[in-house]
This record gives structure tokens, C-alpha cells and sequence, in this order.
């Protein structure tokens, strides 16, 4: 628990218990205070209405966009806390928010309109519990249940369907089989969905403990928010590195990388998608998937863009999925790569490459080795501030100018001494170097 946090929020709910209102915890921070998770942030729920909490706080920073669904947010010491009066929803024509709200006395009201048992608890002051709906059970039982019918949770609100699929692969929860069914067949309400909101939830998915049994089992949910990945499912790439179809090899990649690493995760999440689209078989039955890097990074950016992605992030994917396939032999090899995409990138490649091959055949990952090793190289090649790019060439444009190139010739003639250094047939020494370029292109 975050104790400046839970001080804060201490402090705003209790000016709401001294004028006489009701004030709980409420929602994910409870569920997270009573697994003993790290908590972000702090709701607050009250009998009070806006008005009223409005008055409590005069004076205090309130932001009162949420003014129409009873939300006011007070900012107490530069920390924002949303308090919102208990309320009934009226329809949610729109299939995310509702039409209208009604406010309640009663608690347990606002609580069934939540999403899912684990986040429809309220804590007191005192620390007292509000569990109508068995959310404490079901953190015991590791259970992720809708409050109430799923059909009409989902009706709601549809990104609810891939909420509870993200708290599954959040928690290590299991879905129970109500909601889990719900969650397929109700899938097809996630087109009313923005996509901002879909990527959101994608991007907590795959960071998840769960995230593998979570994919595999609601891959028809996947497939229904980003549909490129459907040939995917279930095909089986007759591949002698490859012990599992695409789809299941995708997963399991994105596994292997750290929990914490969202750039990664999602370039793995995406990396295999043009493999059904490259694929070709010779005649004993084997696959091949020639051009499936650069396709699916083609692939990747036009699905990025369209889930609204910033610039550097999808660029970052696509340059790693671009490249994931690129053999690299030796240490010259690194030193070209770093100078094709720079140091931080080539680092990123290598830790891309050993995830791609934990989710193939154990010789494959036995290869591994080998990128620890350009790892380390590569360190060694910064430290010692080797040639690998035009910025560590012993010349320059102005050098190559001074000896009568002009234009494109200039920076022809940079590159191909830049690949001979790298390839260590050419000392980097800029006299050498001049005399080189000398003899190469002005005699």
C-alpha cells in the first residue's frame, strides 16, 4: 500500500465524515488493499451529493468535469482523488456510459452497478467492509465473476468483456464459466468500443501473470478487435524450430518478456502476425515465411495507427518486428546493426530475439547463448567507443569534401568506408582513411 496515498485520501474522506456524509474506499483500491497489492490510485464513494461536496471542499482545487455522473475530484496536496455520490444508472444506449444517473442513499445500490465482484466492495473509514456481492470470496476462490447477470454488465458498458479478461491475466484469476461465456458470445458488442479504449486494455492484458492462458482460451475475442490476427489462430507452421501453432507461439513469446516491459511485450504481441500471409510449403510439407518480418511490420503499423498508438511506439515495434528475423553471425554483424538502428535499439533486438526463441524447440533457444554474448559485445564495443556508425568514423563529409567529392558522392564514399572499417579492412584512422579515399575515387 502506498501510506502517502492512503494518508491523502484518509484525509479527504474524513472532512466528508466530519460534515456528516458518508465516505468509503471503493472499487479496484479495496480489491488491492485486501490482496496486499501495490494501490494507484484511491476512489471515493458518499451519500453526499455534488452539490454538497462541492461545499465541503470550497476553497480546495476541484476539477468538476464528471459533474453530470455525480464525479467531483478533489485535489488534496497535488493528488487527485474522484469522489462520486451513490448512484443508480439509467440505459446505456451508447454501450460505455449512461444515459443518465440517479442518485441513492443506499450503497449496496451503487455497488450492483459495478462490473465485477473483486472491484464492487467498499472499506469504511474504519476499515470495515461492504461486500454484497461476495468479492472477498472471490479474491480468496481466485475467481473473476460479474456482479449480478453478465449479459447486462456487458450491455452496459462492452469493454467490460475485455476488463474482465485483462483482471484475469492481471490477477491469475479464472473466469468463471457465466462470465467466461458471456465474454465470447457478447464479444461482437466491442465494435461500439473507441479504439483508444481496446488498446488500453490490450496493453494491461498482455502485461499480465495470466496472459497466456487468458489469450489462448479468448482468442475469438482478440480476433474480434483486431481481426488481422484470425488466420493466425490454429495454424500450424510445419516448422522444425516451431512447436506450436502461430497464435500459441505469439503468446508464449510475449510471456517470456518482463511483466514491466509494455514496448516489448506489445512488439511481441505482434511480431508473428504476417507469418499466414507469407507462408509457403516446398514439397515435403515444410514451411517457409520468407518476408514475414518486414510484412508484419508493415502490418503492425497500420494496426497501431488505427488503435491510435503514439509515433514512437509503433515506430519502436516496427523496426524491432522489421528486423527480428535477421541472422547475425558475428560481432561485425552487431557493429552494422547498431550503426543501421543505433545502440539502444540493437540491445532491444537481442533481448526481442531470445523471447521469440523461449516460445520454439529447445534447441532453438539454445542459441540464446549466442545473443548474451552480442549483449555483452556490445557493451564492450560502446565502452571502448569502437566504430559501428558515421558519428564514430574517423572522417567526415567535410574531409571527403576537401578532396574534390560533391553531392551524393560524398556520402557514397562515407559509407563504404564505414563498411570497411566495420568489417576490419580498413583501420579507422582518418589520415589512412583520406589516403584511401584518395586513391579510390581521385586518381
Amino acid at each position: 500500500m502506498n501510506s502517502i496515498l492512503f494518508e491523502k485520501a484518509r484525509m479527504t474522506a474524513e472532512k466528508l465524515a466530519a460534515s456528516g456524509y458518508g465516505a468509503y474506499f471503493v472499487g479496484g483500491c479495496v480489491r488491492d488493499m485486501l490482496m496486499g497489492r501495490e494501490c494507484h490510485d484511491i476512489d471515493i464513494t458518499t451519500d453526499a451529493l455534488p452539490e454538497e461536496i462541492i461545499s465541503v471542499f470550497s476553497g480546495e482545487k476541484m476539477i468538476l468535469t464528471g459533474m453530470k455522473h455525480g464525479t467531483v475530484t478533489v485535489v488534496t496536496d497535488g493528488i487527485p482523488f474522484e469522489i462520486t455520490t451513490y448512484r443508480i444508472d439509467g440505459e446505456y444506449s451508447d454501450f460505455r456510459r449512461p444515459d443518465s444517473v440517479t442518485f441513492t442513499k443506499d450503497i449496496t445500490a451503487d455497488l450492483s452497478r459495478r462490473d465485477l465482484t473483486v472491484n464492487a466492495m467498499a472499506m469504511g473509514l474504519d476499515g470495515t467492509i461492504i461486500d454484497p456481492f461476495g468479492g472477498k470470496d472471490d479474491i480468496g476462490n481466485k475467481t473473476i465473476r460479474c456482479v449480478g447477470e453478465p449479459e447486462k454488465r456487458f450491455t452496459e458498458d462492452a469493454l467490460r468483456i475485455l476488463r474482465a479478461m485483462r483482471f484475469s491475466s492481471q490477477l491469475g484469476f479464472e473466469i468463471e464459466e457465466k462470465t467466461a461465456s458471456a465474454v465470447i458470445s457478447m464479444r461482437s458488442l466491442l465494435k461500439n468500443i473507441s479504439a483508444e479504449r481496446i488498446r488500453d486494455e490490450i496493453d494491461k492484458l498482455i502485461c499480465g501473470i495470466n496472459c497466456i492462458d487468458v489469450l489462448l482460451r479468448f482468442s475469438d475475442v482478440i480476433v474480434e478487435v483486431i481481426p488481422e490476427f484470425a488466420p493466425c489462430v490454429g495454424f500450424d507452421q510445419h516448422s522444425p524450430y516451431h512447436k506450436y501453432t502461430v497464435w500459441e507461439h505469439i503468446v508464449r513469446a510475449v510471456d517470456s518478456a518482463p511483466a514491466d516491459d509494455l514496448m516489448l511485450r506489445r512488439s511481441l504481441f505482434f511480431h508473428d502476425i504476417a507469418k499466414p500471409v507469407c507462408a509457403t510449403f516446398d514439397e515435403t510439407g515444410r514451411g517457409h515465411f520468407k518476408g514475414h518480418d518486414e510484412v508484419g511490420a508493415e502490418m503492425t503499423g497500420k494496426i497501431m495507427r488505427r488503435m491510435h498508438y503514439d509515433k514512437r511506439s509503433t515506430a519502436f515495434a516496427c523496426d524491432l518486428i522489421a528486423r527480428h528475423s535477421r541472422r547475425i553471425i558475428g560481432i561485425n554483424d552487431c557493429k552494422r546493426l547498431m550503426s543501421e538502428i543505433g545502440d539502444e535499439l540493437f540491445f532491444e533486438l537481442m533481448r526481442f530475439k531470445k523471447c521469440d526463441n523461449s516460445a520454439k524447440h529447445d534447441f532453438v533457444r539454445e542459441e540464446n547463448a549466442m545473443f548474451d554474448r552480442f549483449i555483452r559485445e556490445g557493451k564492450r564495443i560502446i565502452a571502448a567507443d569502437e566504430c559501428r556508425g558515421m558519428a564514430n568514423l574517423a572522417v567526415s563529409g567535410d574531409d571527403i569534401k576537401a578532396i574534390g567529392l560533391k553531392g551524393k558522392a560524398i556520402g557514397e564514399a562515407l559509407r563504404e568506408m564505414l563498411s570497411l572499417v566495420i568489417d576490419e579492412k580498413l583501420p579507422n584512422d582518418k589520415k589512412l582513411l583520406i589516403e584511401y579515399a584518395e586513391q579510390r575515387w581521385t586518381e
